[in-house]
């Protein structure tokens, strides 16, 4: 059964960015590397602090949108609810 991810990502001043992918690993690479010319290249994000799986493609689409719609005090409220120190969850993916 396939897998999507909504995950948010941030750097080292906290900005945050949400998205949703189907291949979590790879997308954070992208982002880590700065493959694609995008907000997350132009500000360093980097660090994968918060991600959620679902079976459904449309209901992760929402979940994106929801989240994306919030104030940023309660996606911070999201990360620290299951990563308190805000930790790199993919630190340990790939060999660096």
């Amino acid at each position: 059964m396939k897998q999507y991810y909504v995950y948010i990502m941030t750097n080292k001043s906290r900005t945050l960015y949400t998205g949703v992918t189907n291949n979590l690993q790879q997308r954070v690479f992208q982002h880590k590397e700065k493959l694609v010319p995008s907000f997350t290249a132009k500000y360093n994000i980097n660090k994968l602090v918060y991600y959620e799986t679902t079976a459904d493609i449309n209901s992760a689409i929402a979940r994106e949108k929801q989240i994306k719609g919030w104030l940023r005090s309660k996606k911070i409220d999201l990360i620290e609810s299951a990563n308190p120190e805000w930790s790199d969850l993919s630190k340990d993916w790939y060999d660096n």
